[in-house]
């Protein structure tokens, strides 16, 4: 794993006090959400282009809608592809999903049958998103609250396929993973048996709120020893994939979030011995 971008920390609107003073911190990388610098020339820009001086950056979305059924909104594009240029991160991903219909944003990220008629639109729906931001997509495996039917392929095989077929990459969201393991009663480490690791370019890692009856994927808290478990694991497969810690929720001062990080380094070392 480069030394420029091995664990990373997800970083929000309300974190952008604390990085003007540019703290220490084991992050050496940091992610922010796309949306949130498209349509703005104004102080968050500002900051994110000071961070971009000391850290390298990832761009990570959440409205692209590339399993929609709506033409892929070029306006969207053009304003991704202006802050691409902005800010030249080294990765670029979304979710794979879809998040509405045209003009009309649901603001979620919604599951879709894994099927050869959703394998075939969506490889052609990425394909065009490539050529237009002219470098690959990242696509990041969905947490999901119950199955979906009439599906020809598991969700890792459907994403291996995808890869294959279009040339995008995998975020591999370890903490959806066990969500999905969870709701949806199937064992996570199987997962890791059938997803293939030369396609993933980026690991996340986050924190989950037990419902009761179901797990609810909402970054607001600390990643569970399970996910750690998990992730422990996945590096004794492979351990040079760019890891971010993501805190969406109830977020903590700086150094909370901080201390996470050191643990997500502290076990990539431990692989590395």
């Amino acid at each position: 794993m480069s030394k420029d971008h091995k664990i990373g920390a997800g970083l929000r609107h309300q974190h952008f006090p604390h990085l003007i003073e540019k703290p220490q911190t084991n992050a050496n990388w940091f992610e922010v959400i796309s949306e949130n610098f498209m349509n703005t020339e104004g102080y968050p820009l500002e900051v994110l282009l000071s961070m971009r001086e000391d850290y390298p950056i990832s761009l990570h979305g959440v409205s692209l809608n590339i399993a929609g059924t709506s033409e892929v909104d070029k306006n969207y594009l053009k304003k991704l592809k202006n802050l691409i240029d902005k800010v030249s991160p080294f990765n670029v991903s979304d979710h794979l999903c879809w998040t509405g219909l045209e003009k009309n944003n649901l603001h979620n990220l919604l599951p879709f049958p894994y099927s050869e008629e959703s394998l075939n639109h969506i490889v052609s729906r990425i394909q065009f998103v490539q050529d237009y931001l002219g470098r690959p997509l990242i696509l990041e495996n969905l947490s999901a609250y119950l199955g979906v039917r009439d599906c020809k392929y598991s969700e890792a095989e459907f994403i291996n396929e995808l890869a294959k077929r279009s040339g995008s990459k995998i975020l591999l969201d370890i903490n959806n993973i066990y969500v999905n393991a969870k709701n949806q009663n199937f064992d996570p480490y199987h997962y890791f048996e059938v997803i293939n690791p030369e396609y993933i370019s980026e690991i996340h890692l986050a924190g989950f709120t037990d419902m009761g009856e179901f797990l609810f994927d909402t970054h607001s808290c600390p990643v569970f020893p399970e996910v750690w478990k998990l992730y422990e694991y996945f590096l004794t497969i492979k351990n040079d994939i760019p890891t971010l810690i993501e805190w969406d929720e109830n977020i903590p001062e700086f150094d909370v979030l901080d201390s996470e990080v050191k643990k997500a380094v502290k076990l990539w070392e431990n692989s590395c011995d």
